[in-house]
């Protein structure tokens, strides 16, 4: 399967979860609004989401597929595919075995400390009575999800390492199916005029409830995949133990962004209330175009590159890293620009309404604006950091990422006191553009990639066909300005505008301009060839 193919499996069913996750904000938005129970609610999201990107998602997955790939890679005929699938399956059997207690006493432990854990975020919410208290006990309530949503990493890494992408990009649409649904009770049994915090707490509960579905959703698909895995009494393999090391540098190499939201959210609780309810929301604007593209072609990239890697072949190595850079850039470049110039309207249009004031949009506006001037860098580390780790080397990009964490801390301390929470936004696009520089310097140092004449012409022809949608954006935004807060209809319909104007004139440009390859393109229009079993080839 291509990497085209492969980020339009993972893309696509990820742009459906992310759907459905604006519709989720935009009822929680209009729910909570950006006062106490919304900032508590966010916080208590935030631990166990950052702890599972952080671990889950990045450490263990970076760490974790390479492993596994190698014991599926080179198998031929039925006997030997079925007996690498047996010593992959053994592998992660003993790694389940030791993963789930590992969950377990670190869940425990954090629910344990929580109160500490939430003085040292967030010591402010001391002066709100009540908040402190609210922010804790919703930690508590969800912070099992972290252990149950890491099982589901884990199998989606199993299942990615076969080629099989579809069920982990699929499965978070059960989390935001979920909580619409816990949203919608907690909302009738509040009443127009009750408790705030009677919403939140049913988001809590919805959040715990829907690991468990994912988990089971996961399992499911794996057992349907002919993947075996059965939990044992722990066993510290050497393969165990080498998967741990690699883990532990692989902690904060992968997770740059992970621990940036962390020290956002410890800035964000020193300023006025709803300030970090307000870099949640704009976050999830950002995320949008990251979690499609960014993850997308990070999940993609991983066990593509470690099968060439392995066989040593250094040349599609290359060609599958450029590739993954000229994706990025023509799907991040457009996106960018295009939020920064119509933040006002998207904020506007999707999260004003309810309790959720027009000041508080026009916040959050500018939050999108500061957060998307480092989308490309956030998109090109997902892209540039399994060049390291395909070559099990989860130790450069540690001192990367605590180079740039380090800048990013020093600059929050400057420009949060006088540029509030925009600034802490746009310090954190500062540091991740110094973080994916710092990345593309070292691989060319080591020579294992370099960029292209063909490729930086390529670039250069989507950053002119940018330049030509935003000049229409720009032009059109202030025509559709009154139907933003209007209508659902009115809203509808200019926003769909918006992206339809954006969308028809950057691929026209780009087509006209010759930044769309059409190699690349052609690889959409292929037919998937029958597969084995185990389908290992691209």
């Amino acid at each position: 399967m291509s990497l085209v193919r492969n980020v339009g499996t993972i893309g696509g069913l990820t742009a459906l979860s992310r759907i459905f996750g604006f519709a989720r904000d935009m009822l929680i938005s209009r729910a909570l609004g950006a006062g106490l129970a919304a900032d508590a609610w966010q916080l208590a999201f935030t631990l166990p989401n950052t702890f599972r990107r952080l671990f889950a998602e990045g450490a263990f997955s970076v760490a974790f597929v390479p492993m596994y790939t190698r014991r599926l890679h080179g198998a031929e005929g039925e006997e030997e595919v079925a007996r690498r699938q047996q010593e992959a399956d053994d592998f992660a059997s003993d790694v389940l075995s030791v993963f789930v207690w590992v969950l377990l006493g670190f869940s425990a432990l954090c629910m344990i400390f929580m109160p500490g854990i939430v003085w040292l975020l967030a010591r402010e919410y001391h002066d709100v009575p009540g908040k402190f208290e609210l922010s804790v006990i919703l930690s508590r309530v969800t912070f099992p999800y972290l252990g149950l949503i890491s099982l589901v990493a884990m199998l989606s890494g199993v299942l990615n390492a076969r080629s099989r992408f579809a069920p982990g990009a699929f499965v978070p649409v059960f989390l935001n199916l979920v909580m619409i649904v816990g949203i919608v009770i907690g909302w009738t049994l509040r009443g127009p005029d009750g408790d705030d915090r009677i919403v939140a707490w049913a988001l809590a509960l919805s959040l715990t409830f829907s690991g468990a579905v994912q988990l089971a959703y996961m399992w499911w698909a794996s057992s349907r995949a002919g993947v075996r895995l059965k939990v044992s009494a722990p066993k510290f393999t050497p393969e165990v133990k080498r998967l741990g090391m690699l883990i532990l540098p692989a902690t904060f190499g992968a997770g740059i962004y992970q621990v940036s939201q962390l020290v956002d959210t410890f800035f964000a609780t020193s300023l006025p209330q709803g300030s970090l309810a307000l870099l949640k929301y704009a976050d999830r604007l950002n995320q949008m175009p990251l979690g499609i593209f960014g993850i997308a072609l990070g999940t993609a990239i991983l066990p593509m590159l470690a099968r060439h890697i392995q066989t040593g072949d250094k040349r599609e190595a290359h060609r599958l890293q450029s590739n993954a850079i000229e994706i990025a850039m023509l799907l991040c470049l457009p996106a960018a620009v295009a939020l920064a110039i119509c933040a006002e309207a998207f904020t506007t249009g999707i999260f004003q309404g309810g309790r959720m004031t027009p000041a508080d949009t026009a916040i959050m506006g500018n939050i999108v604006v500061a957060l998307v001037c480092g989308l490309p860098a956030y998109v090109l580390i997902k892209v540039f950091q399994p060049a390291f780790f395909s070559r099990e080397d989860t130790r450069t990009p540690v001192f990367v990422a605590a180079g740039a964490l380090s800048i990013n801390i020093a600059l929050n301390f400057y420009v949060v006191p006088r540029y509030g929470i925009v600034g802490l936004a746009g310090a954190t696009a500062f540091t991740a553009t110094l973080n994916v520089a710092t990345l593309y310097t070292i691989l060319q140092i080591r020579g294992w990639y370099h960029f292209t004449a063909k490729l930086a012409g390529r670039i250069a022809r989507q950053i002119a066909a940018t330049a030509l949608m935003g000049a229409l954006l720009f032009w059109l935004t202030p025509v559709l300005a009154p139907y933003w807060s209007g209508s659902a209809l009115d809203r509808i319909w200019s926003l769909s505008a918006l992206v339809a104007a954006g969308g028809l004139s950057f691929f026209g440009a780009a087509y006209l301009l010759g930044a769309l390859d059409k190699d690349l393109i052609a690889q959409l229009k292929r037919r998937r060839p029958a597969k084995a079993p185990v389908d290992l080839a691209e």
